[in-house]
């Protein structure tokens, strides 16, 4: 007994302690490079890291260092999270697991009873958790907030966001801030009405919840005509981002309901394809900015939006960029929300321009049809949610690209609970060659810089280093890392799987190490010791 007791006091001295990450942590994430400590690695989401070992001279000599096999045949699109020699992942539909970061080996798994008769448009798939004080937060595709104990995984409080029968779920990584877990929600293509919600990470107490269809008596409800709000749609299925100085918290909304017929939705259907700006604190409207109006193409606008300051026209300001899933590129005043840029990265046909205060110029004959209409982008867009990169090094915002056409007939859209509530059909464009690139832009104009063309549209994020390198990955399973200011492709790992996920960067005992899910595998790389 008494030697079984002294292994089991090495064991947990070797042993990786609970993740202590409070919220002064998260907002110096800066001062711990070592670490990825919230979705997009810093409040800013820049997904840029200061790590250097693994550089343009070094990076040749990157190999796969270990690799953890997914349970689910799900497509795999976690953003990990590293603090404190843990990794922490989901994995689909609904599972979170800790991972020694040493080596791989799972230190605790929760697996999550689903109930049957749930619904999704695109896969039961999961982006991630969030980190708080001694606590792991997981969206559920039943639509439940989780709170876990960050040392054993049990379950520590556990609420429903919404019912899940009328076709809500979470698949967003929630957002750790101050001392509120925010957290977004899915739906939709399911006549949901959206809105975004602030928890209390102690009690999982719905602190706030921010409608982003607005009902009677709340600004913008006249956008909407007759109910139709009451099916709204514009959903908040990815991570935002957040200003300390500024105290604002920013998050893209999607597509208004039903996604292809406007015509039961008369007016501007405030605030679905919108970037809203909202006081953390109590979940009230700062400002917003619509990108697309009465949206017909299903062109969510739910990227992440990247934060930067620059002298723009002579003048300091505060900006913050988004590529947009209609395959314009936006500048916008993050103070304001003053439109100061749009301009296209991608081919885009549904729009003849954008005027002077941002909105679009629209064009008829690509309005779905009984005839069916040619579109482009399509409606999976020019983006999606995967997550661009800004490098202040090069002063460069990278974007993987899509150039992807469809060609759109109109359905029928009754609505029902827990249904699809869509309005068209989807047909590709005949003869068509689909594309895909990693491009970098100019960030005050998103004009085009270089390009890397890879074999088909890709699905996968970016990360940029101040080794002055830039990762993705393709459909294909093809992982790499290009030189950040040139685009010349300096390493390559063919994986095995199609790569659906954002990489991150970290170091464990001393070393750097890149991390990947590809496939059905989250794999991770670095140099030999």
């Amino acid at each position: 007994m008494k030697n079984l007791l002294l292994l089991f006091s090495v064991l947990s001295v070797a042993a990786p302690v609970a993740a202590q990450v409070p919220y002064e942590r998260i907002l110096d994430a800066a001062a711990e490079p070592g670490s990825w400590l919230t979705y997009s690695g810093s409040y800013g989401a820049q997904r840029y890291s200061t790590l250097d070992r693994i550089n343009r001279d070094t990076v040749s000599g990157l190999q796969p260092a270990w690799i953890y096999q997914a349970r689910s045949l799900q497509k795999f699109e976690v953003s990990p999270l590293v603090v404190d020699g843990v990794m922490y992942i989901t994995e689909a539909p609904s599972d979170a697991t800790a991972l020694d970061l040493r080596t791989g080996r799972p230190l605790w798994s929760y697996r999550r009873a689903l109930p049957p008769g749930i619904v999704t448009c695109c896969g039961q798939v999961n982006r991630g958790v969030a980190l708080l004080d001694g606590q792991v937060f997981l969206g559920t595709v039943d639509a439940h907030l989780v709170a876990l104990d960050a040392r054993t995984g049990r379950v520590r409080w556990d609420v429903e966001v919404a019912d899940y029968a009328m076709g809500y779920s979470v698949t967003v990584a929630p957002l750790a801030l101050k001392d509120k877990i925010i957290v977004g929600i899915s739906g939709g293509e399911y006549g949901i009405r959206g809105f975004l919600d602030a928890y209390d990470p102690v009690t999982g107490e719905r602190l706030w919840r921010f409608w982003t269809v607005p009902g009677p008596g709340e600004p913008g409800h006249d956008t909407w005509s007759g109910d139709s709000w009451e099916r709204g749609g514009a959903p908040t299925w990815v991570t935002g981002a957040y200003d300390p100085e500024l105290d604002l918290l920013y998050w893209g909304t999607g597509n208004p309901g039903p996604d292809f017929i406007g015509e039961v939705r008369e007016g501007d259907n405030l605030y679905s394809e919108s970037l809203i700006a909202l006081d953390p604190d109590t979940g009230e409207l700062q400002w917003y900015f619509q990108f697309l109006p009465h949206d017909i193409h299903d062109y969510d606008s739910t990227q992440v939006p990247v934060l930067l300051d620059a002298e723009f026209e002579g003048e300091p300001r505060k900006l913050v960029v988004f590529p947009n899933r209609n395959g314009f590129y936006y500048v916008l005043d993050r103070v304001t929300g003053e439109f100061l840029v749009g301009t296209p990265f991608a081919r885009q046909t549904w729009a003849r321009g954008l005027d002077e205060d941002g909105r679009p110029i629209e064009a008829p004959e690509t309005i779905p049809s009984q005839d069916g209409a040619v579109v482009y982008p399509d409606d999976d867009g020019a983006a999606n949610w995967y997550s661009p990169t800004y490098s202040p090094q090069t002063n460069l915002i990278y974007q993987n690209v899509r150039e992807k056409g469809g060609v759109y007939y109109l359905a029928d859209a009754t609505y029902e609970p827990g249904k699809i509530y869509m309005g068209a059909s989807r047909r590709v464009v005949s003869g068509e060659d689909p594309k895909g690139f990693l491009r970098a832009l100019h960030p005050l104009t998103g004009d085009l810089v270089w390009e890397v063309a890879v074999h088909s549209p890709p699905w996968a994020g970016l990360m940029s280093t101040a080794g002055g390198l830039v990762f993705s990955g393709t459909m294909e399973g093809d992982f790499f890392a290009a030189d950040a200011r040139t685009g010349d492709v300096l390493w390559r790992f063919q994986t095995g799987g199609a790569i659906y996920a954002n990489p991150i960067t970290y170091l464990s005992e001393g070393r750097q190490f890149i991390a990947i899910a590809a496939g059905n595998a989250l794999m991770t790389f670095a140099l030999p010791e």
